[in-house]
């Protein structure tokens, strides 16, 4: 039996590298690269400096002798070493022997300098100031270069000689030791780039733990003890108010399922109580027939509707719609239109000032469409009609519009009917609330629920009034950063 290949991909998975490692091993890289590149050049630099330091010494030595033996006639006498107030004066590391007329040395050096046959011929040239020069030439343990100058008509030269042995052996000693400062430098570069992201990443280690326990726990209410004003710090808060964020929606998803399930447990209950006597439907007399039917009509028919108001509070929550510029005024004109045809009720319509702001259509139409049949289920069979009023900012050129701030927009719905509780206003707004005078009347509770999520979501607040002379007024505000709110306002 074949034996089967291994995948290529089988093996121990890769050990992951933590950001620690990589930025501590990153900053000693870098810094060894740049302080291996500075320590050569400057080694470089100093080296040759010193080299061509030396060298024009010696060549300015040279040239010196040159000039006295053409300028003057001068005999190896001249220039010996025990003569008093010779006339060569020798610098450091530097040699001088004095040669006779046949090559032969007259004034010994310290050490003594080697003698070729080139020098010799210099000795008896017979031309002042002809040079012969060697470099690299090994005296003992020590490295010099030597120039032979003539004195002329065949009276000797003079040797000149430079040691540049110690220069080198100064030069290698400061290569030892920019190596050594070279490697304690990148040494320390190590420890403290290791310090450092220590440090840094001090603060990710503990946004990557409450990750982790997020995500193992499932619970959002973990506090991330971040702080500082970098990014860091910034992304600290930033995942904190993430955090807040998310636990709250989850908060407002749990919350939303249980009053759902709450509202859903009775129409449904009387659905199913009704359901079981269409059994014996026909045992019941004509009139109950009729009211069992007609009783679960209306039972489906409010049930319908909690239904699609739960979607359109769903779906107002995770509204996807793109803001764009819209005038409510137009808005407003539309609902009531629409709320014209369907209740036949005359609805008037007063709008001044700027009416334009940064929204979403669809949700401001929502809540504008549950304001007025609020107002037409609260007012049913009333005379009066019913306002909706829109007012914004003033416009350039004309007077402000009173009680409303600049980039604020402000719609209210006026009525005539029974009015608010004052002890309700601060409660209408709230998920399946319904006044205790109210729960008659047909509806779920959610309409004014979703006209505060609308103004939330527009930078507003949602406001709720009694009306002078009888019924309520009731409203929102888009823009402006805050909400304005009346008497009783949320």
């Amino acid at each position: 039996m074949a034996r089967r290949k291994p995948s290529p991909r089988s093996g121990p998975r890769p050990r992951l590298v933590s950001l620690r490692t990589t930025f501590a091993v990153s900053f000693a890289a870098v810094t060894a690269a740049v302080t291996v590149l500075v320590g050569i050049l400057s080694y470089n630099s100093a080296a040759r400096l010193v080299r061509v330091d030396e060298q024009s010494v010696f060549t300015q030595v040279v040239q010196d002798v040159r000039s006295e033996v053409r300028q003057h006639e001068m005999a190896p006498e001249d220039f010996s070493s025990s003569r008093p107030g010779h006339d060569l004066v020798r610098p450091a590391r530097t040699d001088v022997q004095v040669l006779g007329a046949r090559g032969e040395i007259v004034d010994d050096g310290s050490p003594v300098l080697p003698v070729t046959a080139q020098d010799r011929a210099t000795a008896t040239a017979r031309t002042a100031g002809r040079v012969v020069q060697h470099k690299d030439v090994r005296v003992g343990e020590d490295l010099f270069r030597i120039a032979t100058v003539s004195l002329g008509s065949g009276r000797g030269a003079v040797q000149v000689a430079q040691e540049f042995s110690d220069t080198e052996d100064l030069l290698q000693a400061l290569q030892r030791r920019t190596l050594i400062l070279m490697a304690a430098v990148v040494t320390a570069a190590g420890l403290f780039g290791w310090w450092l992201a220590r440090r840094i990443t001090r603060r990710l280690v503990v946004l990557t733990s409450a990750a982790e326990d997020v995500a193992r726990t499932r619970q959002l209410g973990i506090e991330v003890p971040v702080a500082g004003l970098d990014e860091v710090g910034r992304l600290g808060r930033a995942f904190d108010r993430m955090l807040g964020r998310l636990a709250q929606s989850e908060e407002d998803q749990r919350r939303l399922v249980q009053d759902a399930g709450h509202e859903l447990r009775t129409p449904l209950t009387s659905l199913r109580t009704n359901i079981s006597l269409l059994r014996r439907i026909d045992e019941l007399p004509p009139e109950a027939r009729e009211e069992l039917v007609a009783d679960l009509g209306q039972e489906a028919r409010e049930l319908t509707d909690l239904v699609n108001e739960l979607v359109d509070l769903a779906a107002g929550q995770s509204d996807t719609e793109p803001p764009q510029r819209v005038d409510l005024a137009d808005l407003a004109e539309d609902v009531a239109s629409v709320a014209r045809r369907r209740t036949g009720r005359e609805i008037l319509l007063t709008a001044t000032g700027d009416t334009r702001t940064e929204g979403r259509p669809g949700m401001l139409q929502r809540a504008l469409s549950n304001l007025v049949e609020n107002a037409a289920k609260f007012d049913r069979g009333g005379s009066a009609p019913i306002e909706i009023r829109v007012t914004g900012p003033a416009r350039p050129g004309t007077l402000r519009s009173a009680g409303v701030r600049p980039g604020t927009v402000r719609v209210e719905v006026l009525d005539r009917g029974p009015g608010i509780d004052h002890a309700d206003l601060i409660r209408v707004f709230d998920r399946f609330y319904r006044a205790p005078d109210a729960r008659s009347k047909p509806g779920s509770g959610l309409g004014l629920s979703i006209v505060r999520e609308v103004a939330l979501a527009h930078s507003g607040a949602p406001f709720a009034q009694c009306r002078e002379g009888g019924g309520a007024v009731i409203g929102f505000t888009v823009g402006g950063g805050e909400g304005e709110t009346g008497e009783g306002g949320l």
